[in-house]
């Protein structure tokens, strides 16, 4: 019979208890380690909980917000392409928080309901051409001058980018209306359309040109003889099927999207003018906005204008070849004996707008002129 001795028993269940102990603890040691060296590589879901909760740290330096964003253009055409990319790259940098809701034109109203919409913040951003709000800033009519940028789109580009006179001096001119223009952009040169081939100034004599409602317009068109009426664009199609027009400007890409080659003959690529955006915000909106905000919202502004360029080049480029080939529409591309013809008619207008129109006597248009003359050296 063995015989065991009480207190050697509680000796040895207390040493085994406490070796127990210490392997468990031993044990929680060595995962608590590994789990350390697997989160230094990103391998566990220790680590993916924690990038999660950086990403909603990250989102949440933006507040959720929706905002309107109003073009002059319809689906597919460069404004509401701009929108769209604009939208989508807002949408991104802030992980999803801030959302832009482009609309076409006409949801709406008319270009000039949409000008007033923007000036009085019932909408927070919009692309709009500055022929529309002629009547309210008029300096910005400097953009309907003949002959005032260069024939070449990216030099003309470049000026938009860079000018002191439009992206400070003008800029201020619009914000005393509630209106800040953060970027001008070219949409493509301007065309003439017209059921007589338009060659030299006086095929204009006895045409009824559709404009844009600016003073400016209209005494240019008076210089080279045509007859003038402002028209909304969405009226613009009937009254030349009709013949209650019988010319329009605007660039290829618009031309043909319209369908205008259904109802004239005729393009004729003059270069006389392009066709200029702004993207614009209202005033009292983009100044109240935290300045990351505003950072995302300048960032991508600038780095559109490369983006848009190479957009309405592209359509620029392609529907001229479609209404050629499509409705077998003449072309005729002027000479630049035939583009210093029509130059010489539309200097004068220059004259008009230093003395008629512009309220700093020209001081914006002489400063862009000399800006101009730096990029293309002439």
């Amino acid at each position: 019979m063995v015989i065991i001795n009480k207190k050697f028993l509680f000796t040895f269940l207390t040493v085994l208890t406490l070796s127990m102990l210490l392997a468990a603890c031993g044990d929680d040691a060595g995962t608590e380690a590994d789990n350390g060296a697997e989160n230094d590589t990103g391998e566990t879901e220790n680590t993916e909980d924690t990038n999660e909760g950086n990403g909603d740290e990250a989102a949440s330096e933006f507040e959720n917000a929706t905002w309107r964003m109003i073009t002059e253009e319809v689906d597919g055409q460069v404004q509401y392409e701009y929108a769209e990319e604009f939208a989508n790259r807002i949408n991104d940098k802030t992980d999803g928080a801030i959302t832009i809701e482009p609309y076409e034109y006409g949801q709406l109203g008319s270009e000039v309901d949409q000008v007033n919409q923007l000036e009085q913040g019932a909408v927070e951003l919009a692309v709009m051409s500055p022929g529309f709000t002629g009547n309210m800033v008029t300096e910005g009519q400097l953009f309907s001058l003949h002959f005032l940028f260069p024939a070449d789109g990216e030099q003309t580009q470049e000026i938009l980018n860079t000018s002191d006179a439009l992206n400070t001096d003008l800029r201020e001119r619009y914000e005393e209306h509630g209106i800040s223009p953060l970027a001008y952009w070219t949409e493509g040169f301007m065309a003439w359309t017209s059921n007589v081939g338009i060659e030299e100034p006086s095929d204009f004599d006895g045409l009824n040109m559709r404009i844009q409602e600016t003073p400016l317009m209209q005494e240019t068109y008076s210089a080279y003889g045509a007859t003038t009426q402002s028209m909304s664009q969405s009226e613009l199609y009937t009254a030349l099927d009709r013949g209650t027009i019988d010319a329009q400007e605007n660039p290829i890409f618009y031309i043909y999207d319209m369908s205008f080659q259904e109802v004239q003959d005729t393009v004729t690529l003059s270069r006389h003018n392009s066709y200029i955006a702004m993207t614009t915000v209202n005033t009292d909106w983009y100044n109240g906005l935290d300045e990351n905000v505003q950072a995302v919202i300048d960032e991508t502004v600038e780095e559109m204008q490369d983006w848009i360029y190479e957009e309405q080049d592209r359509q620029n480029t392609e529907y001229l070849e479609l209404m050629q080939e499509e409705e077998g529409m003449e072309v005729i591309e002027l000479t630049e004996d035939q583009r210093q013809a029509f130059r010489d008619e539309a200097l004068s207008v220059h004259d008009y707008y230093r003395e008629e129109l512009s309220e700093v006597d020209g001081a914006i248009l002489d400063q862009l002129e000399e800006e101009i003359a730096e990029v293309t050296g002439e």
